[in-house]
Formats: structure tokens, C-alpha cells, sequence
């Protein structure tokens, strides 16, 4: 009986040279997991295609709720975005990729685990660590670190070679990542950080001069931080995410051109759309401005910064990720309410606020009468808050800087 490989196919160009040259190299019966993060394709073609191209058996995971639930719900608990731009929809679905890779692995025993990444990416690093979370010790098999081909240019050249069936051309060739959260964009005329993207990559969001020229409106409902509602009506995890997708997407929202910082040290250019998760974000955010004290929401702002990091430098499954779930959801507790948004040409506004326990007092804020705040208390304060700036001038006055 030949060893196994359970590798983690999604039918690019990468997987798809991938089956036969595990085979030959290895001697390995290989497995080809398709897991389901809403990446929108003929997932049953690809399940043919890899049997096609050599692999003893293939399995289609559905793990969208999955997804959702359980990742994309608490990244946006703690709005999580990486250096400011990229709302780490690749990232994020890597977890639950590798983790369900496991799952078959060790239901069909195997010897290895394999996956597509390239010796100079982040998922390497994503795929691997979450292997190693799960089932310390096993194989793992990473071709792009140790095939002798080089460039996308050689890998076309492979399949060619092997009559192995690809969708990606010398012409365009274009790396592109998908999942319900998310559309990724990387390669050809991409690499030049000079060069715009052109409109024919978008496959989410319209075009800015092809989006309505009146604005649309869509509130989204919270409850403890968690979205359940958009226009007053429930949805499921899925088609929550899903729906706003196509509402934020017809208003040109989401798009995001980033020269980001690779964790294995280098600059890298990616081109993203997102439109349903910069509005769930976006929404949150405004929520807990309501919702959530002044201390707490300017510390959360810091674990925020940490918790994306982790996120894209693959540490989900890490004990410090667990330990900062449970600061979160303690900030969660009265994030319940109703953010309505007005998109317009790309642009997102806040039309109305509403929170279940909000901190907003108008009449503590108001600027007409009311009896609560006795401003003659503000000398007093201000007196003792600015004391060590007054301290340092009179014993300092010589260097004081002017």
C-alpha cells in the first residue's frame, strides 16, 4: 500500500500541477481535500479535475458556516484590520482550511499533509503552524520549497508537459484568491506597485462610474458584537455575509491596494475587495463608540492592532489569540444595537445610531441647561490633571521648550 498525502487542493495552478509531481516524487497516493469557504466556484469540476490529474480519491468540505462562526465572527468582534487596510480575508480562511486538511488526514491515516503556498508567502506559515496545532508531528510537504520549478511560467510549462488541464495563461498570469469574505488579486502587471489595477480583475464591487447616482441605505443589527440582522430581517451566518457582499459591492465599497509587510520580511503588493466586510466593520466600529467606556475602548484599540497580527501571521490557533478572545467578548457584553450606513460612490456615512445600553447621555452631553454637570468642577480637575506639566516647568524652567 503506497503512503498518503492529503493535499489541500483548490484547482489553480499550483494544486493542479501539484498531484502528479507528489506522486512521482513521493510514491504517494494522493488525497485532494476541497474545502468550501464560499469561494463561489464548480467545486463538483474541481473534484473531477483532480481525480482526472491523478488523485486516488477527493473530498468536498463545506465549512462556510464554519467559517463565519466561528473565525470571521470574532475578527469582527475585535475589527480586525492589518496595517490599517487589509481586512485579512485570505488570512482568515486559512485556519479553517488546514484544519479541516487534518481532519481528513487523519481519517484516511495519512502519512503527510501538502499545500500550494510558495517559499516566500504567508500562508506557508498559516497552513503549517495550524497543521502543527492539530496534529503535532505529521509530514508536511511543501513542493514550492522543494521542486525545481521556479516561476508560474515553469509550473504552466509543467502541465503543459503532463497534459495537466489549467485556466491560467502565460498572457494574464494572475493570482487570485477567493472566499465568501474576500476576493485577493496578486501577480502580473500587479507586481509594479506603480501600476493600477484594471477593471476587468474586480469580480465584487462595480465600477465607480458604473454604481447608482443616488445613495443606498442598509442598517445592520448587532447583538454582544455578533451581526444577525440587516434591514430588521434575520440571516443566517452565510448569506448574512453574502448579502452584504452584493449590497456593498453595487455601491463600489471595499476595494483596498495595499503594499503590505510580509512576516517572511518582504514588501508585498495585493489588491483586495471586500465590500460586506468593510461595512460589517465599518458598522461595528460605530456601534462601539456607543457602546463601550473610554478606557476600554481606547486599550481595545491597542489588543486590536495585536489581534490582526496574529491573524496574518497565522497564529489563530495560538494561546495568546484564546487569551485575547476572552478580553474581547468581556468588551462585547453591550455592543447590541443598529448602525444604519449610506453608501454612495465608494463612500460610507453614518445615517443613525441606536444601541440597546448605550453611554450616550444627551442629557449629560447637551449644551442647553440641565443640572447634572456643574462646570465649576472642571477647574479643579484640570488644576490637578495638568499638575505634573506645571510641576515640570517651575523645577525645569530653564529648559522648557517654547
Amino acid at each position: 500500500m503506497n503512503k498518503k498525502v492529503v493535499l489541500a487542493y483548490s484547482g489553480g495552478l499550483d494544486t493542479s500541477v501539484m498531484i502528479k509531481w507528489l506522486k512521482d516524487t513521493y510514491n504517494a497516493d494522493v488525497i485532494a481535500a476541497i474545502v468550501d469557504v464560499g469561494q463561489n466556484e464548480d467545486l463538483p469540476a474541481i473534484k473531477k479535475r483532480a481525480l482526472s490529474t491523478g488523485a486516488s480519491k477527493a473530498y468536498v468540505i463545506d465549512a462556510k458556516k464554519e467559517f463565519v462562526t466561528d473565525i470571521i465572527y470574532p475578527a469582527i468582534k475585535a475589527n480586525s484590520i492589518y496595517e490599517h487596510k487589509y481586512l485579512l480575508g485570505t488570512s482568515l480562511a486559512r485556519p479553517i482550511i488546514a484544519k479541516k486538511i487534518v481532519e481528513i488526514a487523519k481519517k484516511e491515516n495519512a502519512w503527510a499533509v501538502s499545500h500550494g503556498s510558495t517559499g516566500k508567502g504567508n500562508d506557508q506559515v498559516r497552513f503549517e503552524i495550524t497543521f502543527r496545532a492539530f496534529a503535532p508531528g505529521i509530514k508536511i510537504i511543501a513542493p514550492w520549497r522543494e521542486w525545481k520549478l521556479k516561476s508560474r511560467e515553469d509550473e504552466i510549462n509543467y502541465a503543459h508537459k503532463h497534459h495537466i488541464p489549467i485556466t491560467v495563461t502565460k498572457a494574464k498570469p494572475y493570482s487570485s484568491d477567493a472566499n465568501l469574505w474576500h476576493i485577493s488579486y496578486e501577480g502580473g502587471i500587479l507586481e509594479n506597485p506603480n501600476n493600477p489595477p484594471t477593471e476587468d480583475i474586480f469580480q465584487l464591487t462595480t465600477p465607480i462610474n458604473k454604481t447608482p447616482d443616488t445613495p443606498g441605505f442598509v442598517e445592520i443589527s448587532f447583538e454582544k458584537g455578533i451581526p444577525k440582522k440587516i434591514n430588521g430581517k434575520v440571516y443566517d451566518p452565510v448569506n448574512l455575509v453574502l448579502t452584504l457582499n452584493k449590497i456593498g459591492g453595487l455601491h463600489c465599497i471595499g476595494r483596498t491596494d495595499l503594499v503590505e509587510n510580509r512576516l517572511v520580511g518582504m514588501k508585498s503588493r495585493g489588491v483586495y475587495e471586500t465590500p460586506g466586510g468593510t461595512l460589517l466593520i465599518f458598522a461595528h466600529r460605530e456601534l462601539e463608540y456607543l457602546a463601550i467606556d473610554r478606557d476600554t475602548f481606547h486599550y481595545k484599540a491597542l489588543v486590536e492592532q495585536k489581534y490582526a497580527e496574529l491573524i496574518y501571521n497565522g497564529l489563530w490557533y495560538s494561546p495568546l489569540r484564546y487569551a485575547l478572545d476572552g478580553f474581547i467578548n468581556e468588551t462585547q457584553e453591550y455592543v447590541t444595537g443598529s448602525i444604519k450606513l449610506k453608501l454612495f460612490k465608494g463612500n460610507i456615512n453614518v445615517e443613525g445610531r441606536k444601541a440597546k445600553n448605550s453611554l450616550y447621555w444627551e442629557k449629560l452631553a447637551t449644551f442647553e441647561k440641565e443640572d447634572i454637570y456643574d462646570q465649576r468642577h472642571a477647574e479643579g480637575f484640570i488644576k490637578l490633571f495638568g499638575l505634573p506639566v506645571e510641576v515640570n516647568s517651575i523645577l525645569r524652567k530653564n529648559k522648557t521648550k517654547i
